[in-house]
């Protein structure tokens, strides 16, 4: 069995390739749906499938962690997702595809709800910020690679499916090498209340810091999913929306690390702050310019470097205002939030784009930023409560 340190990047590998599996279902499908004539308004519904699979997960996993710990949860999720990504090609339905991708919403939140309050209940307080920004940066690296399997369509349609599904496989086999833990108990008067009640006992002290997770669903679902029907339908091919869309994750990879380290320094509501701002004006510029393509190209960079990271921020900054026999409620709640913000990036987008096919998405996706930008501001908890002392 591997020890502590080989454990932490065994479950950043599981998240890496969780990422690459939602980073490569959302463009691959909304393009095949695309090119079989399917409403832009059924894609974007079609993309929240996902998420809906995440939302019906989630109040069921918190128990059985607790009695069984993190490894079995971790993975059944991951046999929930590779199984479904191998099914894809056997069947080319809208109600089966919209069945397996929420399986693979199922999984996926196992996966990220396993690991992620493994590592946010063991990552010492004082480097909090970059330990949270590596988990962060796997999912992200996995994201960016996942859509650049788009261009395997030319290939075989089956072929990306396949081999996501092997290399999913591949990865969560590595978890037998890692001994079984049990998350923290040590309130037990929190522990005895309900599930429903931890929920909202979670809300009310940390809602602020669900807010990121919320506007990183949003422009995940909505860049990934919506993004390439819009690109085909203002004049951009297929191969170059498959380049660009990677770029918003590789744009996070760059400062993923640098930003938990400094929100580790200055505090995570400061950082929040101004990563949500200059991403703002990054996504002005992408809507001004949206028939460049080399504009394109820069601004997914430049947003994917301030916002990409607001997930893990997000995470980290509720780590820092929950006591630790909350944070298996408060990683659930985060996981619902960004579902929410996921399902409502994709649906509105859609409706959107159809509606009002002159005025660019971008600026839907740049006004939710604005909101969540306001509403950090007017709340003036630091994010630095439990690594103060």
């Amino acid at each position: 069995m591997v020890g502590a340190r080989g454990r932490f990047w065994i479950l950043i590998g599981i998240v890496a390739i969780s990422g690459f599996s939602q980073g490569m279902l959302l463009p691959l499908i909304a393009i095949i749906l695309e090119q079989t004539d399917v409403s832009s308004s059924v894609n974007g519904i079609h993309a929240t499938a996902l998420y809906i699979g995440v939302l019906i997960a989630s109040p069921f996993m918190e128990k059985p962690m607790q009695k069984y710990g993190f490894k079995p949860i971790i993975l059944i999720g991951g046999i929930l997702v590779f199984v479904s990504l191998f099914l894809f090609p056997f069947w080319k339905a809208l109600w089966f595809w919209f069945v397996l991708r929420m399986i693979v919403g199922i999984g996926d939140h196992m996966l990220h709800f396993g690991s992620q309050t493994w590592i946010t209940t063991t990552v010492s307080a004082t480097s909090r910020g970059k330990s949270i920004a590596l988990y962060g940066l796997s999912f992200a690296l996995g994201f960016s690679i996942g859509p650049l399997m788009t261009r395997l369509l030319a290939v075989n349609e089956a072929l990306p499916f396949i081999l996501s599904a092997f290399l999913s496989m591949s990865v969560w086999a590595m978890m037998f090498f890692v001994r079984n833990e049990w998350p923290n108990q040590e309130d037990d008067t929190i522990q005895t209340v309900s599930s429903i009640g931890r929920f909202l006992h979670t809300i009310k002290i940390a809602w602020v810091a669900l807010l990121p997770g919320f506007g990183y669903g949003f422009l995940e679902a909505t860049l990934n999913g919506v993004f390439p029907v819009y690109g085909l339908r203002i004049g951009h091919d297929v191969d170059m929306i498959a380049l660009i869309i990677p770029c918003f994750a590789i744009g996070s990879i760059i400062l993923q690390f640098p930003l938990g380290a400094l929100s580790d320094r200055f505090g995570r509501r400061r950082i929040l702050l101004t990563a949500l701002f200059a991403g703002a004006v990054c996504l002005f510029g992408a809507a001004l310019l949206e028939h460049s393509l080399v504009a394109l190209f820069a601004f997914f960079i430049l947003s994917g470097m301030f916002v990409g990271s607001l997930f893990s921020l997000g995470v980290a900054y509720m780590v820092d205002l929950l006591p630790t026999s909350l944070l298996p409620a408060g990683n659930i709640m985060i996981g619902i939030f960004f579902s929410f913000g996921s399902i409502f990036g994709p649906f509105v987008s859609g409706i959107l784009i159809e509606l009002f096919p002159n005025v660019s998405f971008f600026y839907l996706v740049l006004a939710v930023l604005l909101l969540i930008f306001g509403a950090i501001y007017v709340n003036k908890s630091p994010g630095r409560e439990k690594s103060a002392g």
